[in-house]
């Protein structure tokens, strides 16, 4: 019905009750996933098939989207499919079989419901009593997905037992990937060598060093913070404009992405400003390397200005923002992804030095630019961190 890469077979002609896609970025593994569920969808009736995510906006961002790429890539699969519920993320096929896409709350929710088969998607996001209860109402088979970041409880119970086939891959099993993207994953072996052995080989992993650990998932903006600012990031071709909205409140920092995206001309940013609901009133902080694009939005009428950079700038603004507990929106999908990966550098010895990895930054460094021009003055406090993750153990891959 579709093309198909060396994952799809992998997972299709599973036969253990458990299969387990670990996986570096862009491998593949969740399209491969999706592609063998839509399949098998189509083999028997009246199925159920759950695919379990952290929550909604993840499931929409990633598998959803995925999803909806193979359904229309496929003029096969779309006949085999009676409706989309866009309300419910239902599929219904002509066959009575669903596919549902669905996320829970707590272990308790986690009860509802029966199924036929299972797609755990990006797993270390869902804990091990969430699992267990949708596992143990699932009656052919389960599939998971993850980045290994790091030891997590499909390490801990599942990989090794009878029953559970482990699949490791990276974006080299991906045929249908740009060569430019690969050439960015693999462009990190120089510069840290742990994220590229995560994300370029899929091998289990500690990413240690992470800046941040101060931050924190919040479902919403609290309805009495204080706008302080907008941070903006340029880009354009290979680096994506970014852009979050900076609140206040009882000392800490509640930050919503608004935008990540390729492509955008300085008007287009200026759409895409006009469109997520900012007020040309309000500040927007951004990078004052871009003199050009600053000058052009400013005579559109925007209220912006350029981040006071100055020597060290970058750790000054970093310790800035470490001093405050930053509570990230539930749908600032891709802000969480830099949060995870955003490291100090290393020297020789593998030992931190005072200086963040230039990587995978693009909407933290917009949140940089309104610490420096916003957060100076501002009395703060740390108040709790994240838990710390756990050690590399070396793992081997699917042969390309």
């Amino acid at each position: 019905m579709f093309p198909a890469s060396i994952l799809f077979k992998q997972n299709y002609n599973a036969t253990a009750h458990i299969v387990v896609n670990q996986g570096g970025s862009s491998s593949g593994k969740t399209y491969g996933i999706m592609q063998a569920l839509f399949c098998l969808a189509c083999q028997a009736e009246r199925q159920v098939i759950t695919i379990a995510g952290q929550d909604m906006p993840n499931l929409k961002a990633g598998v959803i989207r995925d999803a909806h790429n193979i359904y229309y890539s496929s003029s096969a699969l779309m006949m085999m499919i009676k409706t989309y519920n866009r309300t419910d993320s239902i599929f219904e096929f002509h066959n009575g079989t669903l596919i549902e896409f669905k996320s829970y709350s707590d272990a308790q929710d986690a009860k509802s419901g029966k199924r036929d088969y299972l797609f755990v998607n990006e797993a270390n996001g869902i804990t091990w009593p969430i699992y267990t209860e949708l596992a143990l109402r699932t009656r052919k088979r389960i599939f998971i997905d993850y980045n290994p970041n790091y030891n997590f409880w499909v390490h801990d119970y599942l990989i090794g037992q009878p029953g559970v086939q482990l699949i490791i891959s990276d974006h080299r099993h991906n045929p249908f990937l740009e060569q430019t993207q690969k050439d960015k994953i693999e462009a990190l072996k120089p510069v840290d060598y742990e994220l590229w052995k995560v994300y370029a080989r899929g091998l289990t992993g500690k990413i240690s060093g992470l800046v941040f650990n101060n931050w924190h998932v919040c479902d919403k903006i609290p309805e009495d913070a204080k706008l302080k600012a907008i941070g903006l990031d340029f880009g354009y071709t290979n680096d994506e404009t970014a852009c979050l909205q900076v609140f206040t409140q009882n000392g800490e920092l509640w930050v919503d992405e608004m935008f990540y995206l390729t492509g955008l001309t300085n008007s287009d940013v200026a759409k895409k400003l006009k469109e997520t609901g900012i007020k040309k009133t309000e500040d927007i902080v951004a990078d004052s390397s871009e003199p050009k694009a600053i000058e052009e939005l400013q005579r559109l009428g925007w209220s912006i200005q350029g981040a006071k950079k100055g020597p060290d700038s970058v750790v000054h603004s970093i310790d800035i923002l470490k001093r405050y507990t930053i509570n990230v929106t539930r749908r600032s999908i891709n802000l969480r992804k830099e949060l995870d990966r955003y490291v100090w550098k290393v020297d020789r010895s593998n030992k931190a030095i005072n200086q963040p990895v230039d990587a995978c930054n693009h909407l933290i460094d917009a949140l940089r630019y309104v610490a420096l021009n916003k957060l100076k003055t501002q009395k703060s406090k740390i108040v709790r961190s994240r838990l710390p993750q756990q050690q590399w153990q070396p793992v081997l891959n699917l042969p390309l």
